[in-house]
C-alpha cells in the first residue's frame, strides 16, 4: 500500500515538473501547443515506466514545433477575437452579453480541443488531422471535456492564489487531458 502511494505521489511530482518545463518552453508564446505536446509525450513515457527526461522532452519539443507554431499563432488569434467579444460586452452594446457568453464557451471548446490534440500528438503527426480528431472527441465525449475544463480550473485557481503556481499546474492539466483521452479509449 505504501509503495503504491509513493508511486502515485511520484506521478504527481512528475506532472508538476513537466508543468515547469512546459512553461519554460512556451515563453515564446507561439510554442505553447508544441510544449504541451512534448509534455504529454513525456508523461506518457513516464507513466509507461519508460526512461525519459529533459533531453527527450527537448527532442519532442523540436519535432512538435516544426508545424505546431502555426497552431500557437491561431490560438493567440482566437484569444484576440475573444478579447474583442469581451470589449463588446464591456461597451454595453445590445446583445453583448450573449456574444460574450458564446465567445467564452467557444474559447473553452477550442482550448479543450487544442489540449486533446496536444496529448494525441506523436512525432511526424499532422496537426490538422490531430485537431480534427480532437474536435470530434471534444464534442463526442462531454464528460472527458468537462474533466479537462476542471483541470483548467486548477490552473486558474492556482494563478489566482499565487501566480508562480500556474506553471507547475500546467502539468496537472496535461495529466487531466491524458486521463480524459485514456478514459475515452477505454469506454
Amino acid at each position: 500500500m505504501r509503495a503504491r502511494a509513493l508511486a502515485r505521489f511520484g506521478v504527481f511530482a512528475e506532472c508538476l515538473l513537466v508543468g515547469v518545463w512546459i512553461a519554460l518552453a512556451s515563453l515564446p508564446l507561439v510554442t505553447l501547443p508544441a510544449a504541451l505536446a512534448a509534455g504529454a509525450a513525456h508523461l506518457r513515457r513516464w507513466t509507461g515506466e519508460v526512461e525519459g527526461g529533459w533531453r527527450e522532452f527537448v527532442a519532442d519539443l523540436r519535432s512538435a514545433v516544426r508545424r505546431g507554431w502555426l497552431v500557437g499563432l491561431a490560438v493567440w488569434a482566437a484569444l484576440a477575437l475573444l478579447g474583442a467579444d469581451l470589449a463588446i460586452v464591456r461597451a454595453g452594446l445590445p446583445g453583448g452579453r450573449f456574444v460574450g457568453a458564446v465567445g467564452v464557451l467557444a474559447m473553452l471548446g477550442l482550448t479543450v480541443t487544442v489540449l486533446r490534440a496536444c496529448t494525441a500528438w506523436r512525432p511526424n503527426a499532422s496537426w490538422r488531422a490531430l485537431l480534427g480528431a480532437a474536435a470530434r472527441r471534444t464534442l463526442g465525449d462531454p464528460a472527458g471535456s468537462l474533466l479537462v475544463v476542471c483541470g483548467l480550473g486548477v490552473i486558474a485557481a492556482s494563478a489566482w492564489f499565487a501566480a508562480p503556481l500556474a506553471a507547475p499546474a500546467l502539468g496537472v492539466v496535461v495529466a487531466a487531458t491524458l486521463a480524459a483521452e485514456r478514459r475515452a479509449r477505454l469506454s
